[in-house]
């Protein structure tokens, strides 16, 4: 076994693993959270298998680079952009979230968007399966609810159920 060889299962790795307890799941859902408010495509991309399938909206996509791709296109339009996740539900290797991130556009329109997400797991903690449904909702900027600054929420900032989301 080579070196490489050896190092490769624990690169590919992203605990917590399933299957998920109520503390597991809660974990990874705030760490899915958390690298999607860094913006990166890059880094993002890297929790999902190399074959992962989403759909999001009325998207299909099939693989990592098809996800990165995404990503990339989805942050340079939705600017200033904030999510919080919250769980819904959980079993096995799977997780149900309900999430609300803000955002404006280029001409400083303000949107909420609502949505759902069901995830599937393989063994090592990468998300193989995402379907998200999302509704967008144009609010005034005097209607946002998210203020902390671009990045990571904070410990202490209400979640979706605190807001009245």
């Amino acid at each position: 076994m080579t070196k490489e060889t050896t190092l490769m299962p624990e690169a590919m790795s992203r605990p917590p693993l399933p299957p998920f307890s109520l503390e597991t799941a809660r974990q990874k859902v705030r760490m899915a959270e958390d690298a999607w408010n860094t913006r990166d495509p890059d880094k993002v991309a890297l929790a999902y298998t190399e074959d992962t399938q989403w759909r999001n909206r009325a998207e299909f996509l099939n693989g990592r680079d098809e996800v990165r791709a995404f990503l990339a296109r989805k942050w340079a339009r939705e600017i200033g952009y904030r999510l919080i996740k919250e769980i819904w539900t959980f079993e096995g290797n799977r997780i149900a979230v309900r999430f609300c991130y803000e955002w404006h556009d280029d001409v400083g329109s303000w949107f909420r968007a609502y949505g759902n997400e069901n995830w599937e797991f393989d063994e090592h903690g990468l998300m193989r399966r995402r379907i998200a449904s999302i509704n967008d909702l144009p609010i005034a900027e005097a209607q946002r609810k998210f203020f902390w600054p671009q990045g990571r929420r904070p410990d202490d900032h209400p979640g979706l159920t605190e807001l009245g989301l």
